[in-house]
């Protein structure tokens, strides 16, 4: 069997470091699809999941090439608790340990709320998409902003009045991305918002007394996509008059059963956008 490979204790060259003569600024150099366990802040304490991650900084002219195992470093050494503080805290190390001027981060990630359906009392974890995103420089931040994708069910007011036997309905996406000041703004806020908004919320187990109240709720609560997008847009109106955000940005896809195409509303009023690639 052969002997262990020896390695030389002289430092190894640090290529990347070196000087490039292009003089091309990049933007953004980093990281994409690092997959690791997070641990996020909720009402009920602290959720284990599992994130994936973006992180990217801006490069000088001059640089050849950044360091890709500070990013992972960086990450796996701050203790993530989500929240608008722990990703603040993560984007200023990222800055200080790449040597960089600016910075971007989004981590992505399922979030599960234990809910209790409306008849029968039974429990079951309900899921949803959340990102939360950072852009930073050394002189200025943007404010944090977080997207929560909420599925609900919509049912048509027009099929509903034409109909004689019920109307059509469908599972809908309403997607909220909201600009962050309040750090004690959670996401299940964001959640019940949109769930309150739609024809009727979604539950993960549900026994048949509880189909029979969710269809019949649906049915007494026909909503337009449109309706939803302006229903959302007036409850985060109020989170903008206490200054919780200062931004926001909703969309509505309701999944068609009657079409082959779904049919789709936005409302955007955000003073910035950040990169949704």
């Amino acid at each position: 069997m052969n002997a262990p490979e020896q390695f030389s204790s002289a430092p190894l060259p640090d290529v990347q470091s070196q000087a490039d003569k292009r003089a091309i600024e990049i933007q953004k150099v980093g990281i994409r699809g690092l997959r690791h366990p997070i641990n996020v802040l909720t009402p009920d304490g602290i959720q284990s999941t599992v994130a994936t991650v973006d992180m990217t900084v801006s490069l000088e002219a001059s640089v050849k090439g950044t360091h890709m195992s500070r990013f992972v470093e960086v990450f796996q050494e701050n203790k993530l608790a989500t929240s608008t503080t722990s990703l603040i805290n993560l984007g200023n190390e990222m800055l200080k340990r790449l040597e960089a001027g600016s910075g971007w981060l989004k981590i992505r990630f399922p979030y599960f709320i234990n809910k209790t359906a409306p008849v029968s009392g039974v429990k079951s974890l309900m899921d949803y998409d959340v990102t939360w995103e950072l852009e930073t420089n050394a002189n200025d931040l943007i404010n944090p902003s977080l997207k929560v994708v909420v599925p609900v069910t919509s049912l048509c007011p027009c099929s509903k009045n034409i109909s004689k036997y019920g109307a059509h309905n469908q599972r809908s996406h309403i997607s909220i991305t909201v600009d962050v000041i309040d750090p004690n703004l959670n996401v299940n806020e964001i959640i019940f918002l949109a769930e309150e908004a739609a024809s009727c919320e979604l539950w993960g187990l549900l026994k048949r007394p509880d189909e029979k109240f969710v269809t019949e709720k649906a049915y007494d609560n026909p909503k337009f996509v449109e309706d939803l997008v302006r229903d959302v847009a007036v409850s985060l109106e109020k989170f903008v008059s206490k200054k919780r955000i200062n931004g926001y940005s909703i969309e509505s896809e309701n999944f068609e059963s009657i079409h082959n195409h779904s049919a789709f509303a936005q409302i955007e009023k955000r003073k910035f956008n950040l990169s949704t690639t």
